[in-house]
């Protein structure tokens, strides 16, 4: 399969968008790696596949809306407390929602192949836009990617509990896996 020329507009309808986290410190076994999903999103993704410098994507996520789809490690499994307890977190004290409802990504230069490809661009997190580079491959019916966040570059101070003995890592994969839509 490959993708067509075109503009596309794209949501969760189409695939997902995944936080994934790791964790550090002496009590990392305490904890849990998670994966977040960002149920509300939009992206305009324009394919020139002729001159891939021509191509273009913009991404906007809304910031309040991570779901704890699964916590792996630790002693015990989440609970739908602790999930809630996550979600008030990331809200309030990692991604300050009530004042950044937005993540956006901007690319600024796309190379590459449909099939193959890499996008430098600009994400703003809490305010903050810093350069980022995405990795993506087509793979059967759909386009997956990825890319590493590495949050103090942010401004973010990974999460920390018991007193800084249980640290999320600095560094969060984002990844995204999108069915191949008709240009439209």
């Amino acid at each position: 399969m490959s993708i067509a020329d075109g503009s596309y507009s794209l949501g969760p309808d189409f695939g997902q968008l995944l936080i994934k986290t790791s964790r550090t410190g002496l009590g990392a076994r305490a904890g849990h790696d998670l994966t977040l999903e960002v149920t509300r999103w939009e992206a305009e993704v324009n394919v020139d596949s002729a001159d891939a410098a021509g191509s273009s994507v913009s991404v906007e996520a809304d910031a309040g809306s991570f779901e704890v789809r699964t916590g792996t490690g630790g002693v015990k499994p989440l609970s739908e407390a602790d999930r809630a307890e996550i979600r008030k977190t990331i809200r309030e004290k990692i991604l300050q929602t009530a004042r950044h409802q937005a993540i956006t990504f901007r690319s600024t230069r796309v190379a590459g192949t449909p099939e193959s490809f890499s996008i430098d661009g600009e994400l703003t997190i809490t305010g903050r836009t810093e350069p980022i580079a995405v990795h993506g491959r087509l793979a059967g019916d759909r386009v997956e990617g990825s890319a590493t966040v590495v949050q103090s570059r942010w401004g973010i101070r990974p999460y920390t509990a018991f007193l800084g003995a249980l640290k999320l890592s600095d560094e969060v994969a984002v990844e995204f896996s999108i069915r191949v839509a008709q240009p439209g």
